[in-house]
């Protein structure tokens, strides 16, 4: 497969292994009643290789899906989060995961962490693979972090760029997309 101007930035055996470690210090923090919510698209293949991973660890987590946006077809966020797909399970009483690929401006996961305490979570943690803390327009942590990411334009492992690049097993860099 000819991919030109994609480098890779973390490969196959580097992310495999830091799920691992992801899973092991989710683990460590005693989760009660836990609810992984996937945030979609971007976080499909992170979220399943981590809910795997969580497995080995002796999580046995309850699995639910959110699809919100920020961007649509833009490289750029628009500042407004839409729900385009919510969580069908009552989150009250329970810890709720909240798995994502990239925190950047931390709108959409701000968002989606406020909504479900709102809801009556008991605790919601936040688990990105990537994170660009340079990017921040409103005030959130993530608790669990993969790599800290170079404020470059990253594809491949679930996250794309106008719907390409999704199946690449690396995380890699489009030269030209900043």
């Amino acid at each position: 497969m000819n991919l030109p101007n994609v480098s890779v930035l973390y490969d196959e055996n580097r992310i495999a292994a830091r799920n691992h470690a992801l899973a092991v210090e989710i683990a460590a923090h005693a989760p009660e009643r836990l609810l992984a919510v996937a945030v979609l698209k971007g976080s499909f293949i992170f979220a399943a290789d981590l809910l795997r991973a969580m497995h080995t660890s002796g999580l046995a987590p309850e699995v639910e899906f959110m699809h919100l946006s920020s961007y649509r077809e833009a490289t750029i966020s628009s500042g407004q989060v839409e729900i385009l797909k919510d969580v069908e399970s009552d989150v009250r009483d329970r810890d709720v995961l909240l798995i994502d690929d990239i925190l950047e401006s931390g709108r959409t996961l701000a968002f989606a962490k406020d909504l479900l305490m709102a809801r009556g979570a008991r605790r919601v943690l936040v688990c990105v693979l990537l994170e660009k803390p340079g990017k921040r327009a409103v005030q959130i942590e993530a608790d669990f972090v993969g790599f800290t990411c170079p404020d470059v334009f990253v594809v491949g492992y679930g996250m794309d760029v106008a719907h390409a690049f999704r199946q690449l097993p690396f995380i890699g860099h489009v030269e030209g997309l900043e």
